[in-house]
């Protein structure tokens, strides 16, 4: 079935915690993205359970009267359970290696499974709200070319229309 999806990460957020909320800026970007989401057909709304996912996407669902599934397994990616200082350079190996795991954590390729049974389970014109290791290892799966650099690039938010036709799937940033 043809669909376009798009995939969002999360506004600017207070922090990393499950239910870290979105800074003032990162309320002032949600409103942004209401706005942008309007012209695009949404018809369905789906976010990880973290708060600041919900709260961006919030401001777009209450204008079109729409309510959020909440769907867990559109969390961000649990690296490893302990503290990792040198998490960067861990999670850009994880880029290159998608069985790499670290203690207590998820491989690459865990994360991206879960969250392409989300993604194909999705209706046409749904709007997903994740969080940036996730969105990456999405982009990766649908675009083998996408990497660590492409990663450091996204930005809070970050919006990416995701097209499947005739079982062809590709995906372009749609937020500037």
């Amino acid at each position: 079935m043809d669909k376009t999806i798009y995939l969002i990460r999360h506004c600017q957020a207070s922090g990393q915690a499950p239910d870290a909320e979105l800074t003032d800026v990162g309320r002032m970007q949600a409103q942004e993205l209401a706005v942008f989401l309007q012209n695009r057909q949404v018809v369905h709304f789906i976010s990880s359970p973290f708060t600041r996912a919900i709260q961006s996407i919030e401001p777009a669902a209450d204008q079109l009267g729409l309510p959020i599934e909440i769907d867990d397994r559109l969390a961000e990616r649990v690296l490893s359970s302990e503290e990792l200082p040198d998490w960067m350079e861990k999670l850009e190996q994880s880029f290159g290696n998608e069985e790499l795991k670290f203690s207590g954590g998820e491989s690459g390729k865990e994360a991206t499974d879960r969250a392409m049974e989300v993604l194909n389970e999705m209706k046409d014109k749904t709007a997903a709200v994740t969080h940036g290791n996730l969105l990456g290892l999405l982009l990766k799966q649908i675009d083998e070319s996408y990497g660590f650099s492409e990663w450091r690039k996204l930005t809070n938010p970050d919006v990416y229309e995701v097209e499947i036709r005739d079982g062809n799937v590709s995906a372009a940033r749609v937020w500037s």
